[in-house]
Order: C-alpha cells, then structure tokens, then sequence
C-alpha cells in the first residue's frame, strides 16, 4: 500500500509540475526540465513507473506521428522513438525483475494522456510541430529522470539501465533539435 502512495504522489507531483510549467507560457522544455529534476524519484518502483510511462508516451505518440504526420525526417525520428523505447522498456522491466520486483505494465500520467489528446486533434504541419515540441518536452524529462535515478537510485541494476538510457536519450535529443520543421 505504501508503495502504491509513493508511486501515486511521484506521478501527479511529475504532472501537475510539468503542466503548470506549461500553463504559464514559458518554456515548456524548461519548465518541464526543471520540473522533472526536481521530482524524480529514487525509489525503484516508481521511478519505473515513471520510466515506463515515458516510453509509452514515445510510443504512442510516435504511432500517431505514422497517422497524422507528413515529415519524412519526423516519420524516421517517430519509427526510432518505437523501436527504442520498445527496447528501454523491456530493459528496465528485466532491470527491475533482476531486483526482484513485480512492475506493473506501463501507463501514461494524466500529462502524457493530455499530450495525446492534443496531437489527436491535428494534421499534417500542425501535427509535425506540436509532436517535435512535445518530443523535446518529453525527452528532456526522460534525460532528467534517468540521469537522476542513475545518480541516486536505490536498486544497483535499476542504476544500470537508468545509465544505459541516458546516452539513448541524449541522442533522441541531438537527432531532435537537428530536424527542420
């Protein structure tokens, strides 16, 4: 029960922070940046609950960009988000039953099931743009809670694969801010 409170309040201070920071009209990268540092957990189980949720959101948002889109460079960017975040998430599954955990499957926070809501809603260039934007959002809070479990965590092999996930991140981010919209 405890765990299920932790993870519970780790999830909507995560959201609420990360909409707030969108609702005020600045940056929403850095909002959502400082918002993601600020709470990301140390406790396996809800880091990867939070882990998961992240890569579902890539997931299902970069299947939507396969719909709705029309950048080539975007629609490559959207089949790598699939595939690796396919394969984040099985690894920090095993992580996590390496430890002896039972992690529930992946669920979006209220913020990502928003953010889906609103690519939902478009098509085409305003698609593209809205995606990239929440793209970037996403994966600097990915890069934030990977970077801080990595450092702080307290499962050894949940460390390992929050380490192993930085560099995969850093690059969606590099590849990101490299596409022309």
């Amino acid at each position: 029960m405890t765990t299920k409170l932790v993870l519970a309040a780790a999830a909507a201070a995560l959201s609420l922070s990360a909409c707030t920071s969108m609702a005020d009209g600045g940056s929403t990268a850095q909002g959502a940046s400082r918002a993601a540092a600020d709470m990301t957990p140390e406790a396996a189980l809800p880091y990867v609950a939070m882990a998961g949720a992240s890569d579902l959101y890539e997931i299902q948002s970069s299947q939507l960009h396969h719909q709705r889109g029309e950048n080539p460079q975007l629609h490559a960017f959207a089949q790598m988000m699939i595939d690796h975040h396919t394969q984040t998430t099985a690894a920090t599954m095993a992580a996590a039953r390496t430890a002896g955990l039972t992690p529930p499957p992946p669920a979006l926070m209220p913020m990502q099931r928003e953010m889906i809501a609103r690519l939902q809603a478009l098509q085409g260039a305003a698609f593209d743009r809205e995606y990239a934007s929440q793209q970037l959002t996403a994966h600097q809070m990915a890069l934030e809670l990977h970077q801080n479990y990595a450092r702080s965590g307290d499962t050894p092999s949940l460390k390992g694969s929050a380490a192993t996930a930085v560099p995969i991140v850093q690059q969606h981010l590099t590849q990101l801010r490299g596409i022309q919209l």
